[in-house]
């Protein structure tokens, strides 16, 4: 302990000296999410646009702190998978997800205006975020699926099922390599991994539960939306009886953004006419004096 407290202690007369700066910028990029309807990280089909905003804090050039707001779109459908069960399954989602995260950012490179230009990175932090899935119906209209309680959510008969809430936490965990473009833009391609305290993203994570009792309590909707491979042609058989798997409640769902950043560096700013005369090209250096 002693050589830990020691360690921080020589470290910080090179934080104090090191100078703060400002990043504030966008993301814009895709996403896709891991589950019960999407057994492959990146998958060939599926991922949607998602974009954000993005302010970071950094102490010295290593370490710093980042906030960011995002919004995207996640969507699967059984009839894509390459599992023959998961096709008969027949089952399709789509949600909106908005987002805010805060953590801690880590260049391995002391990267700087002045000095280092390129740096790899990763960071790690926590989020909130909104979802609330949602199928097509054969008329192609939207029809949400939380309130209809697919899997005897709220239903006496099942005291263990309980409506799952639309706002959840995430952990977010990734990378990327960021680099200067000229003296005051950074651009970095990143991706950054969400892992959720829901497994209800894609409202698919238990068991079946009675066909009687799904439409007795919940209308004959929940019924036809709990199980679709009816839509199939040529299928020829029953609701599956309690009990039997519909989706894998022992993981909860991820989702992944892959996205380019660009973000202003502040300090680049804090004289516009200095800046101007040491950092532009000639032609514009003679125009301020």
């Amino acid at each position: 302990m002693k050589r830990f407290i020691l360690s921080l202690a020589m470290l910080l007369p090179v934080c104090l000296m090191a100078q703060p700066h400002h990043e504030v910028g966008l993301a814009a990029g895709i996403a896709s999410y891991y589950g019960d309807l999407q057994d492959k990280w990146f998958p060939d089909y599926g991922t949607k646009p998602m974009g954000g905003i993005l302010y970071k804090y950094f102490m010295n050039p290593h370490v710093g702190f980042r906030l960011g707001a995002s919004y995207s779109r996640l969507t699967a459908a059984d009839s894509l998978s390459e599992s023959a069960v998961r096709r008969a399954r027949n089952l399709r989602f789509e949600t909106h997800i908005v987002e805010v995260h805060g953590g801690l950012e880590v260049n391995f490179l002391p990267i700087e205006m002045d000095r280092m230009k390129v740096s790899p990175y990763v960071f790690a932090g926590v989020g909130i975020f909104h979802f609330n899935p949602f199928t097509d119906a054969p008329d192609y209209s939207r029809v949400y699926l939380r309130p209809l309680g697919t899997e005897g959510q709220n239903i006496p008969t099942y005291p263990d099922r309980k409506e799952y809430k639309l706002v959840n936490v995430s952990f977010p965990i990734g990378g990327g390599l960021k680099f200067f473009i000229g003296n005051t833009i950074m651009l970095a391609p990143e991706i950054g991994f969400r892992y959720t305290n829901t497994d209800y993203l894609d409202d698919v994570s238990k068991s079946y539960v009675n066909m009687d009792t799904l439409g007795a309590y919940r209308g004959n909707q929940a019924v036809e939306y709990s199980f679709r491979t009816d839509e199939r042609r040529g299928w020829d058989g029953n609701y599956p009886n309690y009990k039997y798997q519909r989706g894998d409640n022992k993981s909860n769902d991820w989702y992944w953004f892959g996205s380019l950043t660009a973000t202003i560096y502040f300090p680049a700013f804090g004289n516009v006419g200095q800046y101007l005369q040491t950092h532009c090209p000639a032609f514009f250096q003679r125009q301020t004096r």
